[in-house]
């Protein structure tokens, strides 16, 4: 077990995690795999993360990383080759965040209509059901969600014009070589196919739909269990942390007391020093009786930054 392992936490059904677990198994790499719970309470999460609630979050030593966004970028520094972001495909990195958020938001009430949640969670008790629901109603607050007639309509322009795309042969969206992009589209229609017969809207687009199974073809890399306490040492017995400053001309300076709030949903703060600024990432350093000193990573853009009156910088 080294510090500089590449710790996953996730669980099975979260969209996002599949998107990383896909691109670990596009490099490779072997990680540890921590199974976060699904619902609250996380109190090993929150001893890491300092509040971030979205899954998953990759953990490097005593550096834990959020958004798959920048964990694209982590992945990238760890292996190069082969590229999540291919030279002759520069627009790549805009489809995925058009994906993660335009395309993610459209397939969610999508999938979560009727026929598909009595197939995702065919078998759990009422009242476990009733305990997510519960769970996601305060994360999503605020958040104007698509009705399924709007996201059922959407849902099948965005799937013919993926198709379409894909229509003239190529392997992949760009071309003959997977993107960041393929895996942000990716993991959206993994979850629609998670839905069983709401899936349906998927069968005309036979390019799509032979691009999802090549998608799925690179696996999930070689992952090894951790538990979450094991995680929380290796946090609290690392002995530094990734590089990072504060560039100046950004609006704010090294040392003052952040928080960094995600501008979509799950809106939780997270309180404490500013340690890294730069045009792609933000990055403060809290401290946790459990996990120690831990430099907790955003990337710039989705986030919000405000100086904390509060001076909170545990």
């Amino acid at each position: 077990m080294s510090t500089d392992d590449l710790i996953l936490h996730h669980y099975d059904g979260s969209p996002f995690s599949e998107k990383v677990r896909l691109m670990l198994g596009f490099k490779g790499l072997a990680w540890r795999s921590v199974k976060v719970p699904v619902i609250l309470p996380k109190p090993d999460v929150v001893a890491l993360t300092g509040g971030y609630r979205k899954t998953p979050f990759v953990q490097v030593g005593a550096d834990i990383y959020c958004d798959t966004a920048l964990i694209a970028r982590l992945l990238e520094a760890r292996a190069p080759a082969p590229s999540l972001f291919p030279a002759d495909a520069p627009l790549a990195p805009l489809l995925a965040q058009w994906a993660d958020s335009t395309l993610f938001w459209t397939v969610i009430p999508y999938t979560m209509q009727p026929a598909g949640v009595s197939h995702m969670f065919a078998g759990m008790p009422p009242e476990a059901l009733k305990a997510f629901a519960a769970d996601r109603a305060p994360f999503t607050a605020g958040l104007q969600r698509q009705t399924v007639a709007d996201a059922s309509a959407n849902l099948r322009a965005y799937a013919a014009a993926l198709d379409a795309q894909l229509a003239d042969g190529r392997a992949f969206l760009f071309g003959a070589a997977a993107s960041v992009a393929d895996f942000s589209v990716a993991h959206c229609l993994w979850y629609v196919q998670r839905g069983g017969p709401v899936a349906e809207i998927l069968a005309p687009h036979t390019h799509l739909r032979a691009w999802g199974a090549r998608m799925q073809a690179f696996g999930h890399g070689r992952p090894e269990r951790m538990d979450s306490a094991e995680a929380l040492a290796i946090a609290a017995g690392a002995s530094s942390h990734a590089p990072t400053q504060v560039l100046p001309g950004l609006g704010f300076e090294a040392g003052q007391a952040v928080t960094v709030t995600a501008t979509d949903y799950g809106r939780d703060p997270v309180a404490g020093t500013l340690v890294g600024l730069s045009g792609d990432e933000v990055v403060v350093r809290r401290t946790d009786p459990r996990a120690g000193t831990v430099h907790v990573h955003f990337p710039r853009a989705g986030f919000q930054i405000k100086q904390d009156t509060q001076e909170n910088k545990t």
